[in-house]
């Protein structure tokens, strides 16, 4: 049975359900598959450091974790930088690919791009490496000399990395790997033709349930027109029952429908006409698979403000500046409901080529190209 080693790393949700998404793929394809975290691979100190320093800097310092973001995205400056992280892990992780020995590692974490190329290219392994970019604008630390192949969620993503001197033949458009039911052309509420039907939101603010979403809420309940409110406050149980509390009461013409953390986003979506959401790369991509249109209130700094940005140039999704603009926005959009439309016909185009399949054939022929290279080798 072959084995693929799939890195991650919990900074945020994303990576870890990228990273669960292919083990299922490649198991169903009869492949052994180990899930390996590194930042859990050193002391808990070190883990804390990483996952806690992520949401501090990002939730409560955004203009520090933006201005890090775009410092460590200049090439000389993420060498540097590399280096470092480079030596805080190789360790721990040559030590796990020693142990495993797999056929194939895939990495859903920038971290892990610069120790498995580095560890390739002073010839301690020799194993093909496919990094999977889990934001529409890659950061230059996905950059690495011996990265076989990038597995990426738009051509936007594919140019911008064109541009910055990744060879276009180590490419593949099949998008962020997604849960998939996500990727079934399902029936859904929203596509039935039944004025009737309340016009129906989903409200979501990231595995850290962010507390923007009480004031979209807010917002939300004072619009004119008939709504129903689906709010998923994710692992923040506090937010929950204030929502509860305060929203659950009636409001005319509105719904108020609560839930924390819940596996049944795809059927949400399903039942929904628009997300209002931070626009998290997974997020994002499930959105697309399921030709939700999106609006965008509030969103972390960095990576998903270059999300924002292609979404917004992509005509998939609307960003309001403040948040008290989401009022006007919604009245705008059940008024012209073929801005709607245009933005489902546009994730239509983008989500075409969408397929975790895909990525395990594109694992196949790399495990096989080297296996064939490895015994020519062997044979001289």
């Amino acid at each position: 049975m072959k084995k693929v080693l799939i890195f991650t790393a919990s900074t945020g949700g994303g990576h870890n359900q990228a990273a669960s998404s292919l083990a299922l793929k490649f198991e169903s394809y009869g492949y052994e598959v180990i899930v390996v975290d590194i930042l859990k691979l050193n002391n808990k100190i070190m883990e804390k450091l990483f996952v806690e320093g992520y949401e501090i800097l990002s939730c409560s310092l955004p203009t520090v974790y933006r201005g890090l973001y775009n410092y460590s995205n200049k090439k000389s400056i993420n060498v540097k930088l590399s280096k470092y992280i480079y030596k805080i892990f190789k360790t721990k992780i040559y030590k796990s690919i020693s142990t495993i020995n797999p056929d194939l590692i895939v990495g859903t974490h920038a971290f892990i791009v610069n120790i498995v190329s580095g560890l390739k290219e002073k010839g301690k392994i020799f194993i093909p490496f496919i990094s999977v970019v889990t934001d529409f604008k890659a950061h230059s630390s996905y950059f690495g000399e011996c990265v076989d192949a990038y597995v990426t969620g738009s051509e936007y993503t594919n140019i911008g990395m064109i541009n910055e001197g990744i060879p276009e033949d180590k490419l593949y458009c099949y998008g962020i790997p997604i849960r998939e039911e996500f990727l079934l052309n399902q029936s859904s509420n929203r596509d039935m033709d039944n004025s009737d039907r309340d016009f129906t939101i989903l409200l979501m603010g990231g595995s850290m349930g962010l507390k923007s979403i009480e004031k979209v809420l807010k917002a939300l309940v004072n619009c004119e027109d008939r709504l129903k409110i689906i709010v998923v406050c994710g692992n923040n149980n506090s937010l929950m029952k204030r929502i509860e509390s305060e929203y659950m009461k009636k409001f005319e013409n509105k719904e108020v429908l609560v839930h924390g953390f819940t596996n049944d986003i795809s059927k949400l979506m399903e039942e929904s006409d628009i997300l209002i959401s931070k626009p998290g790369g997974l997020t994002v991509s499930e959105a697309i698979a399921k030709r939700l249109p999106i609006l965008i209130p509030y969103m972390l700094p960095g990576q998903e403000e270059d999300n924002a940005e292609f979404l917004s140039d992509s005509r998939i999704a609307m960003v309001v500046n403040e948040i008290g603009d989401i009022r006007e926005a919604i009245n705008n959009l059940i008024a012209e409901p073929k801005s709607l439309e245009n933005m489902k016909i546009n994730m239509e185009k983008i989500s075409q080529n969408y397929s975790v399949d895909n990525i395990v054939k594109l694992g196949q022929s790399l495990i096989y190209k080297y296996a064939l290279r490895y015994k020519l080798i062997g044979s001289e």
